[in-house]
């Protein structure tokens, strides 16, 4: 005998269980179905730089207190040109902050919240497929401790990343995709360090991109523009720490506290986006629709913007018998993505070191001392990365 909710949601990631608390919260049933194991989710190393409006997301959600109390309101950010640094004052410049604060752990927040809740996930959900979306009665099947088992629901939210099923499950000609994929990665460093800055360094090197970032007042998280081709085992600690020096700045490089890594890996840059975000009653959001380069901290705030529109959109079906919020969330979601991917790309060609383009490096340049000497261009940057609104 199938199951019965109203919303399936496929993905426990942080926009899955953002939504499913959100629509708990106003009466709306709603299970959700993970791959993974609880443990395996919480091990994978994310973003940790949080908008203002996700901040409210989270706090709307229930879920806030331990952000507020533990989290690192940033005002600005730096950016480190030719062993030079550069603060650009989002305080005074737009009159909002930005919170550091891990993803790893706003999803711990919402695993521990859902289970106080008693709402219904199933981990080590495997061969989920849905079914029947592009109709009234959407299904979704999967496997679970050896048996087959199906949830019968009104809609189905796709938050299973960019590898996940839901975007593949649509019909071939009914989506289109954009990308571009960059040609160097982020090799990445966590460390129970202090970090060298009480805010962030973006640092632009002719040996290569670096930042200096952090989870905490003891938790440091480092990344070095580095190539695709690179190895991991190539990188023992000692080596990422001797060539983090070289692109640091003197006051950060007599700053730095070196020791063992928690996690090191090698992650490719892309921009993506999938269009539409609706297929009947299947709705793509977060990395199943859209993928940004984590130069402009923007991935899992998309995501919450995306939970957001939706989330609303839900409310209205539910509570005032209006299908208008979901008509138009597609296009509500999709303006603010391309306005983030433009963001993230325009960081990204700002600070990195390509290859062969000594042209592109004198335009890097130049935007970078308008950046530093005009307050309008200034201020364009600090609004973008603090958040523009949903």
């Amino acid at each position: 005998m199938p199951m019965r909710t109203q919303v399936a949601i496929i993905g426990a990631g942080p926009s899955g269980l953002l939504l499913g608390q959100l629509l708990h919260k106003h009466g709306i049933d709603n299970i959700i179905l993970e791959r993974h194991t609880p443990e395996y989710v919480l091990e994978r190393i994310r973003a940790g730089v949080i908008e203002q409006g996700a901040v409210d997301l989270l706090t709307e959600a229930g879920v806030g207190e331990r952000m507020h109390a533990e989290g690192l309101v940033h005002d600005g950010t730096q950016i480190c040109v030719d062993g030079v640094r550069h603060r650009i004052d989002f305080k005074a410049l737009t009159g909002k902050s930005v919170t550091v604060y891990g993803q790893t752990e706003i999803t711990r927040d919402l695993m521990d919240a859902r289970r106080a809740l008693g709402i219904p996930s199933i981990y080590e959900a495997y061969d989920v497929a849905p079914h029947d979306f592009s109709g009234q009665h959407p299904r979704v099947t999967y496997r679970h401790d050896g048996k087959e088992g199906a949830i019968d629901c009104d809609f189905i939210a796709g938050c299973d990343g960019f590898h996940g099923v839901c975007r593949k499950s649509v019909p071939p000609g009914s989506i289109k995709n954009y990308e571009r994929v960059y040609p160097f990665g982020w090799l990445g460093l966590l460390s129970d360090t202090p970090p060298v800055s009480e805010e962030l360094i973006y640092i632009r090197h002719q040996l290569g991109f670096a930042l200096c970032s952090m989870r905490s007042t003891t938790r440091s998280r480092y990344y070095l523009q580095c190539s695709l081709a690179e190895d991991i085992d190539a990188w023992p600690d000692e080596r990422f720490w001797e060539e983090l020096k070289l692109r640091l700045d003197d006051e950060a490089r007599a700053a730095l506290v070196t020791g063992p890594s928690l996690e090191k890996s090698i992650a490719p840059l892309r921009s993506f986006v999938a269009e539409p975000l609706r297929f009947g009653r299947l709705f793509l959001a977060g990395d199943a629709g859209h993928i940004v380069p984590p130069t402009g901290a923007k991935g899992l705030n998309l995501a919450a913007s995306d939970v957001y529109y939706l989330w609303q959109a839900l409310i209205e079906f539910y509570k005032q018998k209006s299908s208008a919020g979901l008509d138009h969330y597609s296009a509500r979601a999709l303006a603010r993505i391309w306005k983030a991917e433009r963001f993230s790309w325009w960081m990204t060609t700002l600070l990195h070191t390509f290859p062969d383009q000594a042209f592109e490096g004198k335009m890097q340049a130049a935007e970078l001392d308008y950046i530093f000497n005009s307050r309008s261009a200034a201020t364009a940057l600090a609004e973008n990365y603090v958040g523009l609104p949903f």
